[in-house]
């Protein structure tokens, strides 16, 4: 099934943004953004959005919710929204609905964003029609593989934000064991989102302030800021985390094998872009031993596109609302 005209929606935990799509296409001029402290729930978000667009109806609404789907229901993780197919139904009168992770979302826009939105950090060859992989790095961290087959592009869902951050130095064992003991959210445990996300960024900085006997707190805009300053110890926490960054991407190439190119999305990952390079992005990613050649099979872009996952609900509905 096709749709002709359709509603996409993004929900983040503090705004919710909409917009029409015809087929594949978003249309740029319908985007709207709304705070989501002003609504109850996701529906009078989309009723109000109709009526100041003048419809009474579309043909299908697709959502992408950040938190986990699990039987066509999505509850988000840092807001009290529940969001199921009915829902979607009373609001817009569609009949076709569907709901995706707000990762998968990004993974059904790969092939449809413009390539001016598209930052290259590592090059390499990319394989038409091989496996890609988005890496969410912002709020959270997470990962979705993308495999396009003949039934349909299937991006899966994971949770390998919260598997164990990668160790390969002395001082990456002495970050781990400084993360699961500090700061009043610890919990005994270094995973990989409790140095990457965003408040990531804020562990390796108190631990690399610890180990200069200087005040660690300090909140993750406030580095970038003393990091575009060329601080000391911003530069050097940019740099341990650029090396976490590149091993923990190059262990997600090797255990996905994405010859259709790696994305990296996320508030985070695109503050970081511009000090990648120079801290070693690259040979982080490709630090795999005897298979560090191999690693040049794979390329790594950044997406710099905001309504990316606008475009991932528009292409999988008019996929057929599949995979």
């Amino acid at each position: 099934m096709t749709t002709s005209l359709a509603l996409v929606a993004d929900l983040g935990g503090t705004n919710t943004r909409v917009a029409l799509a015809d087929g594949k296409v978003v249309r740029a001029d319908s985007i709207r953004k709304f705070s989501n402290a002003d609504f109850p729930s996701l529906e009078p978000v989309l009723v109000r959005y109709l009526a100041e667009a003048g419809l009474a109806r579309v043909d299908g609404v697709c959502v992408a919710a950040a938190g986990p789907v699990r039987d066509g229901v999505a509850v988000m993780t840092n807001l009290s929204w529940t969001i199921d197919a009915p829902q979607l139904v009373r609001a817009t009168g569609a009949s076709q609905t569907a709901i995706l992770n707000d990762l998968q979302a990004q993974g059904h826009a790969l092939g449809h964003i413009a390539p001016e939105y598209l930052r290259c950090l590592i090059d390499g060859p990319q394989q038409p029609g091989g496996a890609m992989l988005v890496v969410g790095v912002g709020t959270g961290m997470n990962a979705a593989p993308v495999h396009n087959t003949p039934w349909g592009r299937v991006v899966a869902a994971s949770e390998c934000g919260h598997i164990t951050m990668p160790i390969r130095t002395e001082q990456d064992f002495r970050l781990a064991r400084f993360v699961e003991s500090w700061g009043a959210h610890a919990h005994g445990f270094a995973g990989v989102e409790d140095i990457l996300a965003g408040r990531g960024l804020e562990h390796v900085y108190a631990f690399i302030a610890h180990e200069a006997s200087q005040p660690p707190e300090k909140k993750a805009a406030d580095i970038m800021a003393a990091l575009a300053a060329g601080d000391p110890i911003a530069r050097d926490t940019a740099r341990l985390y650029v090396h976490i960054l590149g091993a923990e991407l190059g262990n997600l190439a090797l255990i996905h094998l994405p010859f259709g190119g790696l994305y990296l999305i996320g508030g985070v990952a695109r503050a970081m872009t511009p000090y990648m390079q120079e801290f070693g992005l690259t040979e982080s990613f490709r630090d795999k031993g005897r298979f560090g050649e191999f690693m040049h099979n794979f390329a790594l872009h950044v997406v710099e596109d905001d309504f990316a996952a606008l475009t991932g609900c528009a292409a999988y509905l008019a996929n057929g609302g599949r995979g």
